[in-house]
């Protein structure tokens, strides 16, 4: 190895260093972009229990804003929830800009060093070529190995250059294509949750129905009800007072 990147001139050490880059870039995104860690399924569980409360207790805002990337999302949605619906929306859909510029991290990067090494590569080759030609005019064409140098060093470089930007366009497209799956998949879930909160403020605002009052008739009737229980009384205490009349006269 060391040999082939000797051979392969000055230009191998922008390439090597090109792909130290580009793996350093893979390895912390593969590690950035884990699902438990950007859209784990129980911050989307946390976010509807707190929706479907109706209150949105501080604490449990901070800890679902700080356990995973569509917690932050949530819990913006969820700060907002008194609030009207498209301040609420607005709300969600600039916490989720912030996001998904986050999950974007280095893959500019990790792009540029796809574009660029091949170009690193075709410039190593050209200088080997020239130092090539340049032997040839010194040493003449009687004798092929004074050019091999420069040949060598114009495919080393080449090769060099199309393994690293292989390596980084690949990855580039991969991880491209998962941060617009988790940016969909946010937005499906932040609208949900928007709709679950907007359901939620209907209901609580709904006017409670008016209590029951009675009708005309049993109005009327509880008066001529309380109106015969004290005839009634009346008639049987003035028995009494006959009776205990008749008892003394005797």
């Amino acid at each position: 190895m060391i040999e082939l990147i000797k051979a392969g001139g000055w230009m191998m050490y922008p390439i090597i260093l090109a792909s130290v880059i580009a793996v350093a870039i893979i390895i912390e995104r593969f590690l950035a972009l884990r699902r438990s860690k950007v859209i784990p399924q129980t911050a989307i569980d946390q976010a509807k229990q707190l929706a479907a409360s109706g209150h949105a207790d501080p604490q449990a805002l901070e800890q679902l804003r700080d356990g995973s990337m569509i917690g932050k999302v949530l819990a913006a949605g969820l700060a907002s929830s008194s609030l009207p619906r498209h301040i609420m929306k607005e709300n969600v859909e600039e916490a989720g800009r912030h996001i998904a510029h986050y999950l974007e991290r280095y893959l500019p990067a990790l792009a540029t060093i796809g574009a660029i090494s091949p170009l690193m590569g075709l410039q190593g080759t050209v200088f080997g070529m020239i130092g090539s030609f340049q032997q040839i005019s010194k040493a003449g064409v009687n004798d092929p190995s004074v050019v091999s140098g420069g040949i060598a060093e114009a495919l080393i470089t080449t090769a060099a250059g199309i393994t690293v930007a292989l390596l980084a366009v690949i990855f580039h497209r991969y991880f491209k294509a998962r941060v617009d799956n988790y940016v969909v998949r946010m937005e499906e879930e932040a609208v949900k949750l928007i709709e679950l909160v907007n359901q939620v403020n209907t209901r609580r605002s709904a006017p409670t129905p008016p209590t029951a009052m009675p009708s005309a008739a049993a109005q009327a009737h509880v008066p001529s009800a309380t109106a015969a229980q004290s005839s009634a009384n009346e008639r049987a205490a003035a028995a009494i007072a006959a009776a205990r009349q008749r008892m003394k006269s005797g």
